[in-house]
């Protein structure tokens, strides 16, 4: 697709299509986030605070999950007058969500939401909703992120990316094909992506010939080691976005080494989608302030004054099923100095959490860990699961039951991991009460202990 097709794309056929088609106001939205991301410290700090206000005091009109809780803790939104008083509310957890989760719908929308599931970095899956204006902002400040690193809309975009789970009508794997087409978007799926394979996925890039590459961080760095030790150079992209999982600054070295491009750091996770990006400097990831309210939960502080703590996220925008203050387990610290870009955006040093193992087969498949938050997602009743690999033959998967969890889910399971690793590995499920967690207090997803 020639060079001239990205200002088509963006000045006219993405326009037509989101804005005429769809009704979304999700250009509207990226024009006012393009502008907020220069506001200066305290500009921005405003904005943040009225937008916050403005959702709190929705949450104790509409929805009875806070009215309650704070009334029980009397907690009245006049009472929270700053971001010290806001840090004294009670976290919301996953659990609370489950156990809570009609009650966490605001009365007047709960017929109007939009729904989405997440697997859960931490291995617990969650169904949640959000209103329509929450969805379009969310695409608004996605595009703004990963702007900074040149992957505009309408670019030529390979993608590293899941495989489709389950058996979707050939109806729905048409409209895939024409979606991509049009947003000129080529999916590559990892989840086949074995030792033995390689050259094709290289190859595909010279084919396309791509001017971005986004990909999990796993299988990336899988390619980009492949690329080094054959010689193999591929046609170079302008820039490579990491995600899914934490692009350690060896990773990066060896991803740049093998493809001759610049690669970019971003962190989201399905409840929020982007939440922090890194700009054109690389040199920490940018939180989306004027969109989220991102805190570090009970911090602890390094000799050079850096925080480190669990993140706390809040939606400003989702007023259909507000997460306030939502523990969503992952660990981060914070970058207290000034970016050389410019923008106000507060940063993140870097994210601890959703180290997620790859799974490896005798045939040479190594899998990416992705996979089982992606795939299990929509299993119903599943409360909480763990894979993990102690022999190149053999997985075992420990599963949580919920309510609605039957037969039909566990055959779902063994089907599409049978699809993707074959015959060549055993999986064993194993029912249990609990997942252990983590000496840092989080459940790891894929456990691989081979050496």
């Amino acid at each position: 697709m020639a060079n001239w097709y990205e200002p088509v794309f963006r000045g006219v056929l993405y326009p037509a299509y989101e804005s005429g088609l769809r009704r979304r106001r999700t250009l509207a939205y990226l024009a006012e986030y393009q502008r907020s991301q220069w506001l200066s410290d305290d500009e921005l700090a405003a904005l943040q605070w009225r937008r916050l206000k403005a959702l709190l005091e929705h949450c104790q009109r509409e929805v009875p999950y806070y009215r309650r809780r704070w009334r029980e803790l009397s907690i009245a939104p006049e009472d929270i007058r700053n971001l010290d008083d806001f840090a004294q509310l009670p976290v919301l957890t996953k659990q609370d969500i489950r156990e809570h989760y009609d009650e966490l719908k605001a009365e007047s929308l709960r017929d109007q939401l939009l729904y989405k599931a997440t697997g859960g970095s931490t291995g617990e899956p969650l169904r949640f909703g959000l209103t329509r204006e929450s969805n379009d902002r969310r695409t608004a400040v996605m595009w703004r992120g990963y702007g900074w690193a040149d992957a505009r809309m309408g670019r030529r975009t390979l993608f590293l990316w899941s495989g489709t789970v389950g058996a979707p009508s050939p109806l729905h794997r048409l409209k895939d094909r024409l979606y991509n087409a049009a947003f000129a978007r080529r999916m590559l799926d990892t989840f086949r992506m074995t030792e033995a394979n390689l050259a094709e996925y290289a190859d595909a890039i010279d084919a396309y010939r791509p001017d971005v590459i986004v990909g999990y961080v796993g299988p990336l760095v899988q390619l980009a080691q492949w690329l080094l030790a054959t010689g193999r150079r591929v046609f170079r992209p302008q820039s490579i976005l990491g995600a899914a999982e934490a692009l350690h600054e060896f990773q990066r070295r060896i991803i740049e080494q093998a493809f001759d491009a610049p690669a970019f750091n971003t962190y989201g996770c399905r409840e929020f989608m982007l939440i922090a990006s890194e700009c054109e400097e690389r040199d920490g990831l940018h939180v989306n302030a004027d969109h989220l309210v991102v805190e570090l939960h009970q911090p602890t502080q390094a000799a050079d004054g850096a925080h480190t703590g669990n993140l706390l996220i809040t939606d400003l925008f989702n007023y259909g099923m507000p997460f306030v203050r939502y523990l969503n387990g992952d660990l981060a610290t914070s970058e207290s100095s000034p970016c050389r870009c410019g923008r106000a955006l507060p940063r993140l040093r870097r994210v601890e959490g959703r180290q997620l193992d790859a799974i490896r087969t005798p045939a040479g498949h190594l899998l990416p860990g992705e996979f089982f938050p992606h795939m299990l997602k929509d299993v119903r009743g599943l409360t909480s699961y763990q894979v993990v690999q102690t022999s190149l033959d053999r997985l075992d998967l420990s599963l949580v039951r919920g309510d609605g969890f039957d037969e039909q889910s566990l055959a779902y399971i063994r089907n599409e991991v049978s699809k993707v690793l074959g015959d060549s590995i055993a999986l064993h499920c194993h029912f249990v009460d609990d997942i252990p967690l983590t000496s840092s207090g989080k459940r790891r997803v894929t456990v691989s202990k081979l050496p």
